[in-house]
């Protein structure tokens, strides 16, 4: 290991291979030059632990050369030499932000040991930096990923070791458990954020909707069509691709989805041409993919393409510790969406949430913690509502689905009677009636 990267800047070409002489022999790595202007536009603060200049120069002094690095790396250590009439001038320096200074002639242990210095330095603030960025995107990614739990604190661990690991990779969890907040979340916090995430429902498109989807088509290809079509392959180079609930992909398809991963390439509807694309595939399933391929339902060869990375996603009645926490962040969402205040959570509604399934995973809680917003109980018992007279039975189920619709609406009460198929006039005295509010 080197002791460390040196610029050596002085313009006095015999100083400056003496210096490298010794500082090579000691072990540093060294780059030397005789002009400053030079060294300037050479010198990578990324790959450089110091940086020893003369201060008189002709051009560019030593001065300009630690301003000009401190603006670009602040944390880079810049060690002045100066002669001794510039002992007032290196003493400014340092007031500038220079790590040190040393009076020619110099001796050449004691700049080595300047040196040393200034490298632990340069690798301790790295470090510190490091650290920084890494807890600032853990404090992001756990705002993300919310929970307690050991098992949502593996999986924020990670997303940190893989998101920018060009490796594709297979969610599998229970329906609602957040299979596609999983995919984003890799995707946000990898070098290809700034480029599209596309997901791609299997389930509920024909194999001839799917195919033009996934590939695109060439003008004139499918009857009615004028226009070429980019596919969602194509469209999402440079970012990534999910597929949710992979399992239902048209097995004919499979094949064609298969060859686009190994070649990284495209080939749309109507043309031979394959068009390179950059992907990474993410896929989410809740079944068993090894039971599918078995069963001959699915391609094994895809099944191991996609899955050198699986995750577990566990459903909530697995994580009971991370349900009081969940509740509480979709009420909040919910209120600042409805403009409604939190509402109150007794220790008896935590019990409840707690104890209650959640067969439809964050989904089911989502939308209770909206119930609750809108004036409704979170998580009312069963055995509750089983003894109420039937008509306040049937007005608190009717309550809940207009909350409901009103939800998935945005509280917007024209889109939610729509939704109910039901007059707007009909739908806003009902409101009323049960104190729910719409637009």
């Amino acid at each position: 290991m080197t002791r460390g990267s040196i610029a050596f800047i002085d313009d006095e070409p015999q100083l400056c291979a003496a210096a490298a002489d010794w500082l090579e022999a000691s072990g540093f790595e060294v780059e030397t030059f005789t002009d400053a202007a030079l060294a300037l536009g050479r010198i990578e603060p990324a790959r450089c632990d110091c940086v020893v200049t003369d201060l008189r120069m002709p051009g560019l002094d030593g001065q300009e050369v630690l301003a000009r690095l401190r603006a670009s790396d602040p944390d880079l250590p810049v060690i002045l030499l100066s002669g001794h009439g510039d002992v007032p001038v290196a003493v400014e320096a340092m007031r500038m932000g220079a790590h040190d200074f040393l009076e020619k002639p110099y001796g050449a242990e004691h700049l080595v040991e300047v040196l040393d210095r200034a490298v632990d330095l340069r690798r301790v603030r790295r470090e510190a930096r490091t650290a920084r960025r890494s807890d600032l995107a853990s404090a992001r990614i756990e705002g993300r990923l919310v929970g307690t739990s050991s098992a949502i604190a593996a999986l924020r661990r990670v997303v940190q070791e893989l998101s920018d690991v060009a490796v594709d990779l297979l969610i599998r969890g229970e329906t609602g458990s957040g299979k596609e907040e999983l995919a984003r979340t890799f995707h946000d916090f990898s070098r290809r954020a700034r480029r599209p995430f596309v997901a791609i429902h299997c389930a509920g498109l024909s194999e001839a909707q799917f195919e033009a989807e996934l590939f695109g088509h060439e003008r004139g290809y499918l009857a009615g069509t004028a226009a070429a079509r980019i596919g969602k392959l194509e469209h999402a180079s440079g970012g990534t691709v999910f597929f949710n609930e992979i399992e239902a992909m048209p097995f004919s398809l499979q094949s064609r989805l298969l060859r686009a991963m190994q070649e990284r390439g495209v080939e749309r509807l109507g043309s031979n041409a394959l068009r390179p694309v950059d992907l990474r595939i993410m896929a989410a399933t809740r079944v068993d993919l090894p039971a599918e391929v078995a069963a001959g339902r699915f391609r094994s060869d895809l099944y191991h393409r996609l899955s050198p990375v699986t995750l577990d996603l566990p459903p909530l009645r697995e994580r009971a510790e991370d349900i009081p926490l969940l509740f509480m962040r979709f009420a909040e969402e919910a209120a600042a969406r409805f403009g409604r205040p939190l509402p109150a959570v007794r220790e008896a509604d935590l019990r409840a949430l707690r104890s209650h399934g959640w067969p439809g995973n964050l989904g089911e809680l989502r939308s209770a913690a909206e119930r609750a917003v809108l004036g409704l109980r979170p998580a009312p018992q069963e055995s509750e509502a089983g003894q109420l007279p039937l008509p306040d039975r049937l007005a608190r189920i009717e309550a809940e689905m207009i909350a409901e619709a009103l939800a998935d609406s945005g509280g917007s009460s024209a889109e939610a009677a729509e939704r109910l198929g039901i007059p707007r006039r009909t739908l806003n005295e009902k409101i009323a009636r049960y104190g729910l509010r719409g637009d």
